[in-house]
């Protein structure tokens, strides 16, 4: 077990690294830096080069980079230039923001995901095994951003049920009490959460009729079935209970997905998280909340992947004797 989480970390770690590594060449290579639409604000170029210089913009990229790193592993994450604030007052305000609508997102998509796994895997070659497929394949299929933007227009104008952007009624907001900012609150959240729900659980219940089909070939299910237990006791007692262990890995990789969708459906419904503001950072050029944001997503992603895998672990045995 030790060896799995230390061989696990190491990996994880490369990956960071990787992933800062690049983002920091993509920002250094693109035209422009944070400071050259200060021209347009008719700002003395003596006062640019002297805020270049204290950012380290006025070397070369190897020597930026060598700053980068140096400030990474002090860590400080640096100044943002559009906000005029600490990148890590601004990550503490937006991460938690995201963390949220992501967990809602991911719950959503494994409940809705097995459930239809389970529905489609019993009614194997019926309609609605057919119908439920296709229907959540409809929506796998659809682009991210379509997809929250049909969501919004059906049911934030067409039908205005659910608020179309924000995370609260700003009007209402000062005197709502504190159950009805939570009932306004998780209103905002519906339109958001949905539509992670849909780019993911069609996935995930592909995946849970597999595995559901292939433990109902197994030889105890066989016996229990000659027994006379019921259909409904040994789909949740015997079969549900290991085809979940599958599931366990899965979740690990569905993070990646639920946080590169998370930006387009910030950015769609306006919700002030990390995605929504990396995306107005990068058409700012802010380098320090660009390469903050994506070194906190990375590592969000390696640490959702060692928990997956550390689960696995714990809930199989020959997993751990290895």
């Amino acid at each position: 077990m030790r060896r799995l989480l230390a061989g696990r970390l190491l990996q994880g770690l490369a990956v960071i690294w990787v992933v800062s590594t690049l983002t920091f060449a993509l920002l250094h290579l693109a035209p422009g830096d944070p400071f050259s639409y200060q021209n347009e604000r008719r700002v003395a170029p003596e006062v640019i080069a002297h805020w270049r210089h204290v950012y380290c913009l006025d070397r070369p990229v190897a020597a930026q980079y060598v700053c980068y790193l140096r400030s990474i592993a002090s860590g400080d994450l640096g100044y943002s230039i559009s906000h005029a604030r600490p990148v890590r007052d601004i990550l503490l305000d937006y991460v938690p923001r995201t963390l949220e609508l992501m967990s809602l997102g991911l719950l959503a998509s494994f409940l809705v995901g097995i459930a239809l796994g389970v529905l489609e895997a019993r009614r194997r070659g019926t309609f609605a095994d057919w119908g439920s497929r296709g229907i959540s394949l409809f929506f796998y299929s659809m682009p991210d951003f379509w997809l929250a933007l049909m969501l919004a227009l059906v049911f934030a104008y067409w039908l205005p049920i659910f608020p179309i952007s924000g995370i609260e009624d700003v009007i209402n907001a000062p005197t709502n009490s504190p159950w009805q900012h939570l009932v306004d609150h998780l209103r905002h959240l519906v339109l958001p959460v949905t539509t992670l729900m849909l780019m993911t659980c069609a996935g995930i219940a592909r995946f849970q009729r597999a595995a559901m089909l292939d433990a109902m070939r197994l030889d105890f299910v066989v016996t229990a079935r000659a027994k006379g237990v019921s259909e409904n006791e040994i789909a949740r007692h015997h079969v549900l209970r290991n085809a979940l262990l599958p599931i366990i890995t899965l979740a690990g990789l569905t993070l990646p997905m639920l946080l590169g969708g998370a930006v387009l459906v910030e950015l769609v419904f306006s919700w002030p998280g990390m995605g929504f503001v990396t995306a107005m950072a990068v058409s700012s050029r802010d380098y320090a909340l660009v390469t903050s944001s994506v070194l906190i997503t990375s590592a969000l992603v390696v640490i959702g992947t060692i928990a997956a895998d550390l689960l696995y672990a714990l809930a199989d045995p020959r997993v751990r004797a290895a």
